[in-house]
């Protein structure tokens, strides 16, 4: 599959520079929000293509997120990517003027002004589904479990559909989240396909052995990996952790134990996000590959 270029709806923005003949102002927009990588990925991005821009942390009260995000722009901002807890208020603060990733996710996390309306993205499955091609998968006729259904599921679950999966199931601590999942987008998305399913964790096996799993679940925060039985993983399988850190996550050894061939973490797909992001605001698609070898060698520094 060939991803969009743009958003649908999302027409053309201007450069950082263009009218105003100075610096654009963009943010990361959350709470807590300090421990964010993005004013590091976007400064690496503005360097590499050469536009002038600010970008920088923007802490919001938990009940204040739609008066800081207006006042932001309000003041010329250029552009806000959205992290927890308020993808979901984005979401609905961008209600008029939603891409079609941005609808079927339920959530935003890049937003932008065109003309004095508010417009949001969810780049989220982007990134997943490039960084699942950077690391050489071919989605096409893949059979691949999705682990959890909140938000992050949700939001990587269109790109992955339509990537071309022979077979996606997701699957849930509770069972019945993930069926509320699967259908939910089946009557949002239209689709008719028999190829998404979805059980709970004790079912991850049904239709298995799994090309790819992907792991969007928070477990690995709590240094945990899922309840989940083994015999997983076919001949030269991916797992894939939307965490990251300095040293493998908790899926990740435990997907190495049940016999996965290749274990990766979730930095790739921040980037990759992070990429599409910048190019829905600047019109100019930048590379993430050194930007991802740039962060992966910050990461593996040891705190001083």
């Amino acid at each position: 599959m060939t991803l969009p270029s743009s958003p649908s709806g999302q027409g053309q923005t201007q450069s950082s520079t263009q009218s105003t003949g100075r610096k654009r102002h963009y943010a990361v927009i959350g709470n807590p929000v300090a421990h964010s990588r993005s004013p590091q990925i976007h400064a690496l991005f503005a360097r590499q293509t050469g536009i002038d821009l600010d970008y920088s942390l923007l802490p919001a009260p938990l009940d204040g997120f739609t008066a800081t995000v207006r006042d932001f722009f309000a003041q010329g901002g250029g552009g806000l990517n959205v992290t927890v807890p308020f993808k979901q208020e984005a979401w609905q603060l961008a209600q008029a003027n939603l891409s079609d990733r941005a609808r079927l996710a339920g959530a935003v996390n890049t937003l932008w002004q065109r003309d004095g309306v508010l417009h949001g993205c969810n780049t989220d499955g982007v990134g997943l589904v490039q960084d699942l091609r950077r690391l050489g998968v071919d989605l096409q006729g893949a059979r691949l479990l999705l682990l959890g259904a909140g938000g992050a599921a949700r939001g990587v679950l269109q790109p992955l559909a339509q990537a071309g999966c022979a077979r996606l199931h997701i699957v849930n601590r509770t069972a019945a989240r993930a069926r509320d999942l699967a259908a939910d987008w089946l009557r949002d998305s239209g689709a008719t396909s028999p190829a998404v399913s979805a059980g709970g964790l004790d079912e991850a096996a049904l239709g298995g052995p799994w090309d790819v799993v992907v792991n969007a679940t928070s477990s690995s925060l709590g240094d945990a990996p899922p309840d989940l039985p083994a015999g997983l993983y076919a001949p030269g399988a991916l797992a894939y952790d939307m965490m990251y850190g300095a040293q493998p996550t908790a899926f990740m050894r435990q997907s190495a134990a049940d016999g996965a061939a290749r274990c990766a973490d979730g930095l790739g797909m921040l980037v990759g996000q992070a990429a599409e992001s910048f190019y829905i605001w600047h019109q100019v698609r930048p590379d993430p590959e050194p930007v991802l070898q740039t962060l992966r060698a910050a990461l593996a520094t040891p705190a001083r």
